[in-house]
């Protein structure tokens, strides 16, 4: 193990959690936000399934950035363009583009 794995998802207040619509197939992998497509409901259900799972070999961290972006964070818009919510794995971008269990799970599992 390499110690814990920092996942940060950044979006918008009124960002979704995904360019697909919420629906009742689950294809991102969580149930406790289903219906409200939100990126805040899904985080939280995110990080309650990731702390199940990995207890306390990740941590998640959503960045709002409506007021603003870190340092870190615009650097990566600049350079890398990268769809919204983005999702960031130990300082990694990864393509992802939406909040999808199996997905961020895998890039997790390459941090370990």
């Amino acid at each position: 193990m390499t110690g814990t794995v920092h996942v940060e998802i950044v979006g918008l207040k009124t960002s979704e959690c995904s360019p697909f619509p919420c629906d009742e197939d689950r294809t991102c992998g969580l149930s406790g936000c289903y219906l409200s497509g939100k990126l805040n409901d899904a985080c939280r259900e995110l990080e309650k399934v990731l702390k199940t799972t990995y207890g306390d070999r990740v941590d998640l961290k959503l960045t709002l950035i409506d007021d603003g972006a870190p340092g870190h964070i615009r650097a990566i818009i600049e350079q890398e363009y990268p769809p919204i919510p983005m999702v960031i794995v130990n300082g990694r971008i990864t393509r992802i583009g939406r909040i999808a269990l199996d997905r961020i799970k895998q890039e997790i599992e390459k941090e370990l």
